[in-house]
């Protein structure tokens, strides 16, 4: 197909169907406009009345479109944030019109949510990013395609546009089995698992009646969700003769993302991260047999020992193959450290 159509001033878009236009008018629209908008934002505008066919409003999506037709919209600016832009400091690793990666700190929340209504992440990329934030969905808002807990640190990429929003989240939907999608992260582990390096495929669900944990659960439970994780040893501290150890750096690679994946994974097969307060609960005493002055720091360390410090994804619009590491932060680098000794 032939360019279908010219740009006018934006936010205003005149195009000509070609002598193979047909089908309905928000699927031909999704198709010409090359994934720019999804079909249900399309079906959306052609609803609100912005759409004219051949000159006259058209607020059919089911219209047919045929050869020589005339189709202009013209875009609503899109709508302010419910939440407002912040100026809490970034770390931004890559930014240009189509996405931003920043390096996460532990301790900032991704989403508004219970409890956490301001000082989001959200808050933060609103604020950032301005009016280079064309809207997602109409609203002039960052796209989130995946997330990290509170307390893990880490790489994130965060879309600015529908056209962004839309690839990388096909991407994360497809766990990298057919794209370049890759995501590692460094972990410390109470002991070592016998195998320095494994697959953990356990499906996760809902722990009980909490809505916020998880667990491993049964295949066919209702709420299952296929969960795989790849695991290698990096570094072993305090090993004893009988191939033992206190604790364990380890390396994960998610070939799911799942809600607390690792965190869950590792308890299950006998490793819970160090500092997790929902999954190592009993390896609290743990630390008693760790000598001074690693005790000390381990005892003391708030948070989960865990950081996304590798991400990959293709490019939304020129397809290129990116890839972001993230340096470990100063309290998990003290941490390390303080079991080395």
């Amino acid at each position: 197909m032939n360019d279908p159509f010219k740009q006018a001033e934006a936010p205003r878009k005149v195009l000509t169907a070609d002598e193979a236009a047909e089908g309905r008018l928000d699927a031909w629209l999704t198709q010409v406009l090359n994934g720019e908008f999804s079909r249900n934002r399309i079906k959306a505008l052609i609803e609100q009345g912005v759409v004219t066919l051949n000159g006259k409003a058209c607020t059919e999506p089911k219209k047919k479109v045929s050869p020589g037709d005339q189709i202009e919209i013209t875009l609503p600016e899109p709508e302010d944030p419910e939440p407002k832009g912040e100026d809490i400091p970034l770390d931004v690793l890559y930014e240009d019109e189509d996405l931003i990666v920043i390096a996460k700190p532990p301790g900032l929340v991704v989403h508004p949510g219970a409890g956490n209504w301001t000082g989001t992440l959200v808050n933060a990329l609103i604020h950032h990013c301005g009016d280079t934030l064309s809207g997602i969905g109409g609203v002039k808002r960052p796209g989130i395609v995946h997330r990290l807990d509170k307390d893990t640190s880490g790489v994130m990429v965060a879309a600015k546009n529908d056209l962004a929003h839309r690839h990388l989240a096909d991407q994360f939907a497809d766990h990298g089995r057919s794209g370049p999608l890759e995501r590692a992260y460094m972990a410390v582990v109470w002991g070592r698992p016998k195998g320095l390096k494994g697959t953990i495929d356990a499906p996760l669900g809902r722990a009980g009646g909490d809505r916020t944990k998880r667990a491993v659960t049964r295949e066919n439970a209702v709420d299952a969700r296929e969960a795989v994780t790849h695991y290698e040893v990096i570094e072993r501290f305090h090993e004893t003769p009988e191939a033992t150890s206190l604790a364990a750096l380890i390396e994960c690679r998610l070939e799911t993302g799942r809600t607390h994946q690792i965190r869950v994974h590792m308890a299950h097969i006998g490793h819970p991260l160090i500092g997790d307060l929902d999954y190592a609960g009993g390896f609290k005493t743990k630390v008693n047999k760790i000598p001074e002055p690693a005790r000390t720091v381990v005892s003391a360390f708030p948070r989960q020992a865990l950081h996304a410090y590798l991400l990959v994804f293709e490019h939304p619009r020129t397809g290129e193959v990116m890839e972001f590491e993230a340096p470990i932060p100063d309290d998990l680098e003290q941490l390390i450290e303080a079991l080395r000794q």
